[in-house]
């Protein structure tokens, strides 16, 4: 069967018996027409179903789209969905819509993807930068008024808006928890690869804590892991070491998921663990996960404060706004230390 096809505004111009440009005053509001014709055109526009697009006639008078355009990293985090909500939220009351796109943490495909959004004209732009990118090619659009702001991580080589979690120092704060429960051997599950914004700032406090505590800093215990089978990996091999760790901070979700994956693999119910984030099945595991929380959906909801705040105008100068983490024990942070 061939495809249906899209009424056009000359469908809508044959129904009521005018033409296609009083059909596209009336649509646009841009030139006189009688009440009469108005409310035909309206009534045959409901009739045949006509979605106007809005893409084609932005780009024809030279306006923006009422979209906001979301570059994430990865679609199956469900933190970054709960970025996207908050940021959502927030775009809706203003009338503008949500559109969204993951880039697998290719800089390639971020940039790819940047550039179909500022082809389509979004209002405001939202990224989570892939290690690796650069941003020096948005200078132009930043600097004709785009509203562009950088979520979890800041961009690169561009002076934006950006919105990040307190990662040092829920890390420092997650690490210093497992030091006041005995852990002396605490070893760090981070994300790949190491000069990824936010595993530097995790590892950066929980190198703090120890030397807050005069705890030697030992190269053997922080593990790498971006999956969670790496992360479950990485743990195991750890666990079998002669001197193993006692306790983990797991620097992300993934890696907490590892971790969990990879003690119950090798057999230790005894291993302390902190997440940094929360993860969904953290209070019926037995112990509960001890978390340092971020708060994706707070993160989301600031970064579109700020675009909009730019695009009402809003001239200073570009700004980081921290979002607070907190401390969760629920049990997994608290198991005093033993030794095999």
């Amino acid at each position: 069967m061939p495809a249906p096809r899209r009424t056009t505004l000359a469908d809508i111009a044959q129904e009521v018996g005018v033409s296609a440009k009083t059909v596209s005053r009336v649509l646009n509001g841009d030139g006189p027409t009688s009440r009469q014709t108005r409310e035909k055109v309206m009534a045959a526009v409901e009739k045949l179903g006509f979605q106007p697009n809005l893409m084609a006639r932005n780009i024809r008078v030279g306006g923006p789209d009422s979209t906001v355009g979301l570059i994430i990293p990865d679609m199956g985090n469900p933190f970054f969905g709960s970025v996207a909500g908050g940021i959502e939220s927030a775009v809706r009351e203003r009338g503008l819509t949500l559109l969204m796109g993951s880039c697998a943490d290719d800089p390639a495909r971020e940039r790819a993807l940047i550039d179909t959004f500022l082809a389509r004209r979004v209002s405001a732009l939202m990224v989570v930068p892939t290690a690796g990118a650069d941003h020096a090619h948005l200078r132009t659009a930043r600097a004709n008024g785009l509203p562009v702001v950088f979520l979890d991580r800041p961009g690169t080589n561009l002076t934006a808006d950006s919105v990040v979690s307190s990662n040092r120092d829920g890390a420092r704060a997650g690490t210093a928890h497992l030091i006041a429960a005995g852990h002396r051997r605490i070893a760090f599950v981070g994300d790949r690869p190491t000069t990824l914004y936010t595993r530097r700032e995790r590892l950066a406090g929980y190198r703090e804590a120890l030397d807050a505590a005069q705890l030697p800093y030992d190269r053997t215990l922080v593990l790498d892991g971006h999956t969670e089978t790496e992360a479950a990996d990485a743990v195991q091999r750890a666990l079998r070491d002669p001197r193993p760790p006692t306790a983990i901070l797991a620097a992300n979700n993934f890696a907490a998921m590892g971790t969990v994956l990879g003690t119950t693999r090798a057999g230790r119910r005894d291993v302390a663990l902190v997440s940094f984030d929360d993860l969904p099945f953290a209070e019926v595991l037995e112990p509960a996960i001890t978390t340092v929380a971020q708060d994706p959906t707070a993160i989301g909801t600031a970064a579109a404060t700020l675009a909009l705040a730019r695009l009402d105008g809003d001239r200073t100068r570009a700004r980081t706004v921290t979002v607070p983490t907190r401390l969760i024990p629920r049990g997994s942070g608290e198991l005093p230390p033993t030794t095999r």
